[in-house]
């Protein structure tokens, strides 16, 4: 080989390596979520995204905030565009995440999750939401998401209060009417109770949640069959039979789950049975009284799911980023930052949060998802469900709906919507 070959090669291989230099360079990660800014999981992410940078100082890392509506109205549309992220925040459920699934616009994850350990974080019952079938219904087909973060229904209380009454934290629905009853002896309203949003379900199905098992979770989720509404019918019995007895207000048909929650959170009701997002405010507004949460006494389920999920589009132009990213963020390091500020991980170690209500939230999943209890949310299987559910439960409290009335209303509007799977 002659000196000019020689060269020749030696300036080609230059050309090449100063090529890929300028690739990586030139390469932009774009991300985007909805939380808002000052929630633990957005202060949370933002500090994996730092991370990400010391990792990739050659990446310019492109960071969009969304809002949930402009992602719940118009993600189909974005991404199946050129202008969709490498990774976004996405909500789970059939008709948001199964939806783009079905029309093949995310990348399946099921290699990268074996091949990162992302199994060794989520287990079984933390990814049901993450799967999703041809027809986008949950539960079967490739993994399409990853959790991040967890939420569930409590019964937030008023410690204090127990304390001063001699009541200890109940284990089983008897111990938890009992508990009712004596607060009511007081004089006391025990329950803060909302029925005109979302609050009225909450309380429902937790108690239908009492008589369940696996089989009728299963089925009413995936709509498998016609609705048995002995649950329903159970939960609808005990509400009115608590409004009857004054455990409940019949006031609460005029308050909306914030108004309940600034009844407990003002110390005039000992109890209030909600979920997770509560726990900023309560952090930030109870300075009076001492509080916490404790799981309502099921045999198994707990209303409640894992969190939105990081998504990979189909049409992302740096996916090996994206799952960088999403390492980051399922790092026991961010994990364990989020939890302890306040929020509601899904692999954070108790021994290292120091935040108690972060904590509490970390105990309280953990214990329902390690025996797969979480019971998802009533309103989930039937459009329009979400809105009936609150007429009907409005109605059981002020004495125009019976337990009756409400199952049969359920169910038919159920049994419409699972005939025509």
């Amino acid at each position: 080989m002659n000196i000019f070959s020689k060269l020749a090669i030696s300036a080609g291989m230059s050309l090449l390596l100063a090529a890929g230099v300028a690739q990586a360079q030139g390469k932009t990660f774009n991300v985007w979520w909805y939380e808002l800014p000052d929630t633990p999981q957005a202060v949370a992410w933002t500090k994996a995204l730092g991370a990400f940078k010391a990792k990739h100082p050659d990446v310019t890392v492109n960071f969009e905030q969304k809002t949930f509506d402009q992602l719940q109205k118009a993600g189909s549309l974005i991404l199946n565009s050129d202008q969709a992220p490498d990774v976004l925040e996405y909500n789970k459920g059939n008709a948001t995440a199964g939806l783009v699934a079905s029309q093949g616009l995310l990348t399946p994850l099921d290699d990268e999750f074996k091949k990162r350990g992302w199994d060794k974080v989520l287990n079984e019952t933390n990814t049901q939401l993450s799967k999703y079938d041809q027809n986008g219904v949950y539960g079967s087909g490739p993994i399409i998401g990853i959790p991040a973060l967890g939420e569930f229904v409590s019964v937030f209380y008023n410690i204090d209060m127990f304390q001063a009454n001699g009541i200890k934290v109940p284990t089983t629905l008897a111990e938890f009417e009992a508990t009712l009853d004596t607060f009511k002896k007081k004089g006391i309203t025990p329950l803060a109770y909302g029925t005109v949003d979302s609050n009225a379900q909450h309380l429902l199905y937790t108690l239908a949640l009492t008589q369940a098992d696996d089989t009728w979770v299963k089925n009413y989720q995936g709509l498998k069959a016609p609705l048995d509404t002995k649950p329903f019918l159970f939960a609808a019995q005990k509400i009115a039979d608590w409004v009857g007895k004054g455990y409940i207000s019949k006031d609460s048909t005029g308050l909306k789950g914030t108004d309940a929650a600034n009844v407990f959170s003002s110390g005039k009701a000992p109890m209030f049975v909600s979920g997770t997002w509560n726990n900023g405010n309560f952090a930030n507004t109870i300075k009076t009284f001492k509080w916490s949460q404790f799981i309502f006494p099921t045999t198994k389920y707990t209303v409640g799911s894992t969190g939105s999920m990081f998504m990979v589009p189909k049409s992302a132009k740096n996916k090996d980023l994206a799952y960088d990213f999403i390492d980051l963020v399922l790092s026991k390091g961010n994990q364990n930052e989020q939890a302890n500020l306040g929020g509601v991980a899904i692999d954070a170690d108790p021994a290292a949060i120091t935040d108690e209500v972060g904590k509490r939230n970390v105990e309280l999943f953990h214990q329902i998802s390690s025996k797969g209890g979480l019971g998802f949310y009533p309103d989930w299987p039937v459009p329009g469900y979400y809105e009936l559910l609150i007429q009907a439960t409005t109605g059981l409290v002020n004495g125009s709906t019976s337990p009756d009335q409400l199952a049969a209303r359920l169910k038919k509007a159920y049994d419409d919507v699972q005939a025509a799977q």
